[in-house]
């Protein structure tokens, strides 16, 4: 699946989370959790994804937004909503 184009377009929260949704589904063991998937959900505690794998998944978030996630942003990266939010601003960052 192509890369959506976001330099110009702020998504809102719903499609970042289907998107997030994508992204970590190769990784996630739980997939009855992935199909709940909302704000509150926790990647390692819920979806069983395991710390190494979370790396992956940010270097797949950044590869699909086109941003940088620095390492304290990173250790941030736990749940859908720090997630989402962390997206949000770098995208924001990118619309100025």
């Amino acid at each position: 699946m192509p890369a959506l184009s976001l330099k110009s377009t702020t998504m809102d929260r719903e499609k970042l989370i289907a998107k997030l949704k994508e992204i970590v589904a190769p990784y996630t063991h739980d997939k009855e959790a992935l199909e709940k998937i909302d704000q509150t959900t926790d990647f390692i505690t819920d979806l069983k994804i395991n710390s190494a794998n979370l790396v992956d998944v940010i270097l797949d978030v950044e590869e699909e937004f086109d941003i940088e996630i620095d390492n304290l942003e990173m250790a941030k990266m736990l749940n859908v909503n720090e997630t989402v939010t962390i997206i949000e601003s770098k995208l924001k960052a990118l619309d100025r």
